[in-house]
């Protein structure tokens, strides 16, 4: 059987695809794991998003799949809606299947789209088993994890248990599979693997713990590192961890750390996720190790940095020091400081303009973020399917915009007891800009052909919506947010 899996071509406001063309890892997961009778095309849309309805056309002429999938989160749904729609008109009795958080955690949302099923949670083994059924005409009836059609109505099957990671039932990524090329992260191609999945902590503004239950799953290194190896075989200079909390077991990841080294892999670039409190209470000896192995950012979770906030959130717990039994406070001074002295960079994650923000305490976060954080990546709290956050911004009345297309994290759809929801975002786009700028020579050192190629366009894209007398001072910035966010409407059509 032939399988086209397609991700989709929105991109997030802090990833600009001049800098960041991020591989959707779980698509080359199914395609490594389905029967090797069928033959599988995946795309990666955020590499062709000017050429969106152009790409997908040829590529169904050109597969000509019987199985199509999508990968696709809250903001793509609209996007999605259209690419089912066009793929119908150009093979009306293809099967078309929907996967990913957004299909997982508000399945309902899909029943009335064209399309035929939905993967629910993890997709690798209901994917395979969900080919294997259409290749020999098997029962759809007792696939965990899916739900089908049957006649005019839709069955949900029982939901499938996260697999625990521990044997060879999930194999490789096929990257062989991809059709389309272009990835990159600052210059260097990049792709993605994973060492573990689950969480056990409860922030509000996270699916994890209704997408997969309350767990942490492991693979082998030996595993691992054959993923790394694959995926350098394959051209990559740099290694994205996408693991959704790698340093719940410190101890691991330092173990980690030192297989990559002793495998010969430090020769490349690892970005990494992580906690504050995991890198404040263990830094002495893991940061200089995660140096030694290559590590070169670390986007540090940290949420907030007023306790009130955190509270908020639920993160009070996984961003606080402690030693000797002892809680010592917030854990983030710490941690970007081991993080700077051994030569690493922090990708500073902050969330601003909770129910309690005022103007005053987003500027503490702002200017915080100036002062300690190479490169920001400031959110807005945002209501995606089935977390805590979004049942209690319901309740109060705080969702302001009901636009899918904008729940990408940097649109605040969300205003407080303060603050509507366009005067936060304006806060955090002013402060941000001139923070990613500042950041521009650290990566000229690590790769200056990339920054003299491609410096214009980057910053064009950063202050999108500024002129030259916005930049001097003698226009009104509010008129440049205002350009800006009609810019960014735009940039979402991509069909």
């Amino acid at each position: 059987m032939n399988i086209l899996l397609l991700s989709m071509p929105d991109s997030f406001e802090h990833m600009p695809t001049v800098a960041v063309r991020m591989p959707n890892g779980a698509l080359t997961s199914l395609a490594g794991n389905v029967d090797r009778n069928h033959r599988v095309a995946v795309a990666d849309l955020v590499l062709c998003q000017r050429a969106v309805p152009e790409t997908v056309t040829r590529l169904v002429h050109e597969v000509d799949p019987e199985l199509v999938g999508l990968s696709v989160m809250t903001f793509q749904r609209p996007t999605a809606m259209r690419i089912i729609e066009l793929i119908r008109s150009l093979k009306p009795g293809v099967k078309i299947v929907v996967g990913g958080y957004d299909p997982s955690l508000a399945s309902d949302a899909y029943l009335s789209m064209p399309v035929d099923f939905i993967v629910r949670g993890e997709g690798e083994i209901t994917f395979r088993e969900l080919a294997r059924a259409l290749d020999v005409g098997g029962d759809m009836h007792f696939i965990s994890g899916l739900t089908h059609r049957c006649g005019d109505k839709w069955i949900h099957n029982p939901q499938r248990a996260p697999h625990r990671l521990e044997d060879d039932e999930i194999r490789l990524p096929d990257r062989g599979a991809r059709v389309l090329k272009g990835y990159t992260l600052l210059g260097r191609q990049v792709d993605v693997i994973e060492t573990s999945r689950g969480c056990t902590y409860d922030c509000s503004f996270c699916s994890i713990i209704e997408m997969r239950g309350r767990n942490f799953h492991t693979y082998s290194f030996a595993r691992v590192l054959a993923d790394i190896r694959d995926a350098q075989k394959h051209g990559a200079k740099t290694i994205f961890l996408v693991d959704d909390n790698i340093t719940l077991n410190v101890r691991r990841f330092q173990a980690f750390c030192s297989a990559i080294i002793e495998a010969g892999l430090d020769n490349l670039d690892y970005f990494v996720q992580g906690m504050t409190s995991a890198i404040a209470n263990h830094g002495e000896t893991l940061a200089p190790l995660m140096r030694r192995a290559g590590f070169r950012y670390v986007f540090l979770g940290i949420e907030n940095i007023l306790e009130s906030d955190l509270e908020l959130l639920q993160a009070s717990a996984k961003n606080t020091a402690r030693a000797d039994g002892k809680n010592l406070g917030n854990a983030t001074l710490q941690a970007i400081d081991y993080i700077h002295r051994n030569n690493m960079f922090v990708v500073g994650g902050l969330i601003v303009g909770s129910p309690n923000d005022t103007a005053e305490s987003i500027e503490t976060n702002l200017s915080f973020a100036r002062k300690y954080v190479d490169w920001p990546y400031i959110q807005h709290p945002t209501p995606y399917p089935r977390t805590p956050m979004t049942e209690d911004f319901r309740r109060q009345g705080l969702i302001e915009n009901e636009r899918l297309e904008e729940y990408d994290g940097t649109t605040a759809v969300v205003r407080n007891q303060y603050l509507s929801g366009d005067e936060i975002e304006y806060l955090r786009w002013k402060a941000e800009r001139g923070m990613k700028i500042r950041h521009m020579p650290a990566v000229f050192r690590h790769d200056p052909w990339f920054v003299l190629r491609n410096a214009g366009k980057m910053a064009a894209h950063t202050y999108r919506g500024s002129t030259l007398r916005t930049m001097l001072g003698l226009a009104d910035e509010r008129q440049a947010f205002v350009r800006y966010k009609e810019i960014r409407r735009r940039e979402r059509q991509y069909l």
